[in-house]
């Protein structure tokens, strides 16, 4: 198998999106799988790298990406020393960033004998699930979908009425981040990003337009998302397939850093059933 870490693919946003492929050497071309992070995520958060592995044994061209706002650097892709970024980021740019990956998948030439471009599958997980929602409803060339512990609404996390008065005012608003202990900004340009982009960022109507195959995977366990936001994106997409991983918590019961050689039980259940969704 091989890989190469930390490539840079140049976005719309004047920032690199930091990009791994993992693949394997082979005459036959390859089905892409693209994953995409959540909030303050980061494409070597815990055992995403095992999770890699895993799809480029099973025969897939796998990538994993920093969305380019998420507050990493190329020199610095883990964790989040550009504060100033994240609090930049929006939807739409992780949406761009998105198109992006799938435009470089489409005209690569370094890696065009891997690469089956007309077969791309992407998975998304917690609001990387909500974007690959959107994109996969409004971009053809993704063929299947999976939603991993993914949330299905996108405005009640953009405000809230008690805080939108004062975050206007002052134009930013902070969050901790429990693991790093960095108080994250969110400048007010995010909520309106949002609302200028209202409709487009609907993952109800997104859920509803989708005629793929999409697999929605999320743990009984998770106090993150709710395992109702799983049901209602089943709903709205009747045709889905929905698993829920039992005792599993919202990164199936990993954590960062993640040193073993294998994922938990759940995490090694989650990836076989999505490895078995993309077979078929």
């Amino acid at each position: 198998m091989n890989s190469i870490k930390n490539y840079v693919i140049q976005g719309k946003h004047q920032k690199p999106i930091v990009t791994d492929v993992f693949y394997n050497n082979t005459q036959q071309r390859q089905k892409v799988v693209v994953f995409c992070h959540g909030y303050k995520g980061f494409k070597d958060w815990g055992a995403w790298n095992r999770m890699a592995r895993l799809f480029a044994d099973a025969g897939y061209f796998f990538i994993k990406f920093n969305f380019s706002h998420n507050g990493g650097t190329l020199s610095q892709p883990i964790d989040f020393p550009d504060l100033e970024a994240f609090g930049k980021n929006n939807y739409t740019k992780e949406l761009d960033d998105l198109e992006s990956v799938l435009d470089w998948v489409s005209n690569n030439t370094q890696f065009k004998n891997s690469i089956d471009s007309k077969q791309i599958s992407i998975i998304g997980h917690s609001r990387g699930g909500g974007i690959a929602t959107l994109k996969a409803a409004e971009d053809p060339r993704v063929k299947k979908l999976i939603s991993l512990a993914s949330v299905c609404d996108f405005a009640s996390r953009s405000s809230t009425n008690s805080d939108l008065a004062a975050w206007k005012k002052t134009g930013v608003k902070y969050v901790l981040n429990g693991r790093t202990k960095q108080q994250m900004p969110h400048f007010y340009q995010f909520y309106e990003d949002f609302i200028e982009n209202k409709e487009r960022l609907n993952i109800q109507r997104a859920a509803k337009k989708i005629t793929i195959p999409h697999l929605i995977i999320h743990g009984d366990k998770d106090t993150s998302i709710s395992v109702n936001e799983a049901e209602k994106l089943h709903a709205w997409n009747p045709k889905s397939i929905l698993k829920i991983i039992e005792n599993a918590n919202h990164v199936f019961n990993v954590s960062h850093p993640w040193t073993e050689n294998k994922g938990s039980k759940a995490f090694e259940q989650t990836i076989k059933i999505c490895i078995d969704f993309l077979s078929q």
